[in-house]
């Protein structure tokens, strides 16, 4: 008897995949028998790679290169995913960028710049998305947000600032989309082991990574893979009636005072 897939006949638009967490989550859908839309801005040849592993797997690919802080890259990102698929089953905000400074050195045009990309997009995205999973019967919408939301991490203000608006989002739309069987949540990885981390540590020489696994109560730290489960556990039967939550996934970071 085959096995049944826990995503199959599912499509699944993960935006800013191409690397990282998002590159993961992909890959997580797609073995569990997604099909994926593949979202990158800048980066394509990762995000070439990472279309090709899901192929590899037997699943269908839609890779679209968009920028989610522009509106009408937005439209066109779930235009292509409905004259693709025609319909929309999961859809996953994790795209992110932003302006790493001091309080008193941000801009205008940084503040805007990451607003726009990290925030502003989950809210237009979600309106796109809507009318395509009700083609499905409903859907679930997963956003990444970060520890950054709610506590003082350095130079991290506009970041933290648009990463606590996800989170405000997250509730608002679980709430007016439970009616159209659209659950909504988010995740809140801690310090996640990407190769962005190893070689922000390159750059800055100052044992960030050790620094982390010390602070951190498991030991260790979050690997993506860890974080894409979480979030496929979160478009599962089992987690129906989690709605407008921030599941944090950090091994225990965030816990201690010091």
């Amino acid at each position: 008897m085959a096995e049944t897939l826990l995503f199959e006949n599912k499509v699944t638009l993960v935006t800013g995949s191409g690397r990282g967490i998002g590159r993961a989550i992909a890959l997580h859908f797609a073995r569990n028998g997604a099909d994926v839309v593949i979202n990158f801005f800048r980066n394509r040849t990762p995000a070439e790679e990472t279309a090709h592993e899901i192929e590899a797997l037997g699943r269908r690919v839609l890779l679209v290169k968009a920028d989610v802080g522009d509106l009408e890259d937005v439209k066109r990102l779930f235009d292509e995913t409905e004259q693709t698929f025609g319909g929309l089953d999961i859809f996953i905000h994790n795209a992110a960028s932003g302006y790493n400074r001091p309080v008193l050195e941000q801009k205008p045009k940084g503040w805007d710049w990451t607003m726009n990309i990290n925030a502003r997009s989950l809210l237009f995205a979600a309106q796109r998305a809507v009318p395509l999973m009700e083609k499905r019967g409903g859907g679930r919408i997963v956003s990444i947000s970060s520890p950054g939301s709610s506590r003082v991490l350095p130079d991290y203000v506009v970041v933290g600032a648009s990463k606590a608006a996800i989170e405000s989002l997250t509730r608002y739309l679980a709430v007016e989309l439970s009616a159209k069987n659209i659950i909504v949540n988010a995740v809140s990885p801690g310090i996640v082991e990407t190769e962005a981390l190893k070689h922000f540590e390159a750059l800055a020489d100052k044992g960030v990574i050790l620094k982390a696994i010390a602070s951190t109560p498991a030991g260790r730290l979050v690997t993506p893979e860890e974080v894409a489960e979480v979030v496929a556990f979160l478009c599962t039967p089992a987690a129906n009636m989690i709605r407008g939550q921030v599941i944090v996934v950090d091994g225990g970071y965030t816990l201690p005072a010091n």
